[in-house]
């Protein structure tokens, strides 16, 4: 397997895990003003995820 295409998969998995990220924040915010302490490490961990998803993603375009 190519680094081409395990970056690829990498990007998968990332994409789904920030997807996931992007929801749990969303329904944090509907079920405002309940849990509202999660607020920091909910929006954290959409962060994270994100930041990894962009990296990845400028990895395999350097590569490509």
């Amino acid at each position: 397997m190519s680094d081409v295409d395990t970056l690829k998969g990498e990007v998968k998995k990332l994409n789904a895990r920030a997807t996931q990220a992007k929801m749990d924040l969303h329904d944090l915010s509907e079920e405002l003003p309940t849990n509202w302490e999660r607020i920091p490490e909910v929006a954290r961990l959409a962060y994270e995820a994100h930041v990894a998803l962009v990296d990845a993603r400028k990895r395999l375009a350097a590569l490509s």
